[in-house]
């Protein structure tokens, strides 16, 4: 699922990508058979417009990029780790409202 405004995380592009971000980054860990994921798509869609330019928004697929989702832990999909100096700052694990996620945004940001 690619969007011009959600960045494609993998594996191999982690470091780069996250470890090295100067802004906060919200990184949607999704997988293609995850009906909750396809829900929290829109509202993922909606928060990278509204938050352009202070927050990076990035998605990774746990199925092709196994190692990544293993190193946070990330056993439910969906999940949203908020990631600040590359290091997780928050998690919300699931589908949530859009106005729970802007809050969980808003507190680290």
């Amino acid at each position: 699922m690619t969007s011009k405004n959600i960045v494609q995380v993998t594996d191999q592009n982690f470091e780069a990508t996250v470890g090295g971000a100067e802004q906060l980054v919200l990184l949607d860990f999704w997988a293609t058979w995850c009906a909750p994921c396809k829900m929290l798509r829109p509202v993922v869609e909606e928060l990278a417009v509204e938050y352009a330019g202070r927050v990076t928004v990035a998605e990774l697929d746990v199925d092709a990029n196994p190692q990544t989702a293993s190193k946070f832990s990330v056993l439910s999909i969906p999940s949203l780790i908020l990631f600040r100096g590359g290091k997780p700052a928050d998690r919300i694990v699931g589908y949530k409202p859009k106005a729970y996620l802007k809050q969980k945004i808003d507190a680290v940001l």
